[in-house]
């Protein structure tokens, strides 16, 4: 029986270069690799060996036989993407698939003396060029995070009911306490210390700051209480020391959510979700202690297009479907929804919505009973409205404007890279200018992630861009054009005691999650995750007395 790649692929290619029969598509130096949704298993040419499931970080992959109910649909999934498709040209070579062309040879380390290079960012992108540069140069690495934790998006972005996602940070947690690895969480670059004082301790710099803004709807009323990002939201109920517990309110009954990505999914499925299926994972306290006692029944997403246009990914689509206890519902306000699911083919995200139920909602109607999610398609939003809050969001419809009574606006439009103090910025696109991830007119200084590329591509994606980057700043190495540093590893480190109070190591990096394991064990949960800066810092030193009683 075939293994079947399924929800949680992540798309960093890792069970590619384990099998032996080139079964895997798309792989890297194949015109789709990057571009599709997530990877896939031919059923014709696999063998059933389980080397792929062995490598997979994220537990994605399984045999086709002990697929759960829920997931029976990824044996149709992974089928379709073969079906009238031309079989890829095998690459010679061991591993079937090389990453492309390489620009630079990582095994060549007598061509420069040891770099020491700076990695600001401990999310996927910044650990998978981290990663690269442990494994096949002979780099000392420093790690550096704004917060006193490590993980990145992996941490604070991952939907804590997508426990097997996470896990690719596991991978990640093995460079920390590498021989050549220095850490200091809580210090953040632009702030505490500036890009010219991280450049002078450094031959390199690599910046892996992500996109923590988000996009704005420019719509009136926006910026009414009860109007929030979709990334504030995630980041509530991931409890990141940078959002406070008490910063939402979920005493609404209906909830609009603008947008229809997989934040939007993310957001929607967890205010609906049993807070008891919940509890044995690793959401923020104060989240689940609000969504029992909120009154969230009904959330809204508004899409602009159609389904056939919708940008959540299938199998995130797939998983809305199978919520226990939640219905999901179309909103047939337009005909032309209808019309474009019916229409739709196998292969299409559409046709994933067929047998999902369809009613022409009446907004002046409370939500009925129960918990569901409505989607609402070729609506945009064209005002938040309310006095002292928000209590409704007028929309548009296939005639006249709607207005929908809501308690609370999520905006899930997208994420925004911020500035750098120090660096150069392109306001249109969010992203720091680059060629080939060399930050331009900055020698030593380079990008990676979606700081570099713009908030595109799940977290595989951040591999190859790693490898882009690593590769242009080895050449560079190489050529002699990195700006030699003029201080040392231990000025570094006494700079960063001086300016920074709230530094975590590794060691405290561990002994924080010792901490959250214990609270864990206490109340019967995984984790319980410090939510604040002074229980992160307070239990990196071994101190309880701040920690959750």
């Amino acid at each position: 029986m075939t293994h079947v790649i399924t929800q949680n692929c992540c798309g960093d290619a890792t069970c590619v270069a384990v099998c032996p029969v080139n079964c895997i598509h798309p792989a890297p130096g194949e015109r789709d690799f990057g571009d599709t949704e997530m990877l896939y298993i031919d059923p014709k040419a696999c063998i059933d060996c389980g080397a792929c499931a062995d490598a997979c970080p994220v537990d994605a992959i399984f045999p086709a036989d002990a697929l759960p109910e829920t997931q029976r649909e990824y044996v149709d999934v992974n089928a379709a993407y073969f079906a009238d498709r031309e079989p890829e040209p095998v690459v010679d070579g061991p591993n079937f698939h090389p990453w492309g062309e390489p620009t630079f040879d990582r095994n060549l380390p007598s061509d420069f003396a040891p770099l020491r290079i700076a990695v600001v960012g401990t999310g996927p992108a910044g650990m998978y060029a981290a990663e690269d540069l442990l494994l096949h140069t002979n780099a000392e690495v420093t790690l550096i995070d704004r917060v006193p934790v490590a993980g990145g998006l992996v941490r604070y972005g991952v939907a804590p009911d997508h426990p097997a996602t996470k896990r690719v940070g596991d991978t990640f947690a093995r460079l920390y306490t590498h021989p050549r690895v220095r850490m200091y969480l809580g210090l953040e670059v632009g702030g505490d210390v500036t890009p010219e004082e991280l450049a002078e301790h450094h031959d390199a710099v690599v910046y892996a700051v992500g996109a923590r803004a988000d996009r704005r709807l420019g719509i009136p009323g926006e910026d009414l209480p009860g109007s929030l990002a979709a990334t504030t939201f995630v980041a509530w109920y991931n409890a990141h020391p940078e959002v406070a517990p008490d910063t939402v309110d979920l005493s609404a009954e209906r909830v609009a959510v603008v947008g229809t990505g997989n934040v939007a999914l993310d957001v929607a499925r967890i205010l609906v979700t049993d807070p008891d299926t919940l509890a044995g994972t690793d959401i923020a306290d104060h989240a689940l202690a609000a969504l029992r006692a909120g009154g969230v029944r009904e959330v809204v997403l508004l899409g602009r297009r159609g389904p056939e246009d919708a940008a959540y990914t299938r199998s995130e689509l797939l998983a809305l479907k199978h919520l226990p206890g939640v219905e999901l519902v179309v909103d047939d306000h337009d005909p032309r929804v209808g019309a474009s699911i019916d229409a739709a083919s196998p292969k299409d995200k559409a046709a994933v919505l067929r047998d999902v139920a369809r009613e022409e909602v009446d907004w002046s109607r409370p939500p009925a009973p129960g918990r569901r999610i409505v989607l609402r398609f070729h609506s945009a939003p064209v005002a938040a409205l309310g006095d002292t809050g928000v209590r409704a969001l007028r929309a548009t419809g296939p005639a006249d404007e709607v207005e929908i009574p809501v308690g609370m606006l999520l905006r899930a439009v997208g994420y925004r890279g911020v500035p750098v103090t120090g660096l150069p910025f392109d306001e249109d696109t969010g992203t720091i200018p680059h060629e080939g991830g060399r930050v331009v007119g900055r020698p030593g200084t380079y990008v990676v992630g979606w700081i570099k590329r713009g908030p595109s591509g799940g977290i595989g994606a951040n591999r190859a861009c790693a490898a882009e980057t690593v590769g242009t700043l080895l050449a560079d190495a190489v050529a002699g054009s990195l700006p030699a540093p003029t201080r040392d590893a231990k000025a570094f480190h006494r700079l960063a005691r001086r300016r920074s109070r709230r530094l975590v190591d590794a060691r405290g990096l561990a002994a924080i999650g010792r901490a959250e394991e214990a609270l864990g064990r206490r109340y019967g949960r995984p984790r319980v995750k410090l939510a604040t800066t002074r229980e992160l810092v307070a239990a990196a030193k071994g101190n309880r007395r701040w920690l959750p009683r």
